[in-house]
């Protein structure tokens, strides 16, 4: 009985820490790319363009 309580408590918590886990890596990568694009491409007008 144990094994198949630690099988259902595993299958409801591994998927919410793989989405949660693919949302933190998302946000860092997309903190370093934007700070890095906008040292690259620092001094063009472009970067006073609102998004």
């Amino acid at each position: 009985m144990a094994g198949a309580i630690a099988i259902v408590v595993a299958l409801l918590i591994f998927p919410s820490l793989v989405l949660i886990s693919g949302g933190f890596g998302s946000a860092i990568l997309g903190f370093f790319l934007q700070r890095d694009g906008e040292v690259r491409h620092e001094g063009s007008e472009l970067l006073d363009i609102d998004d």
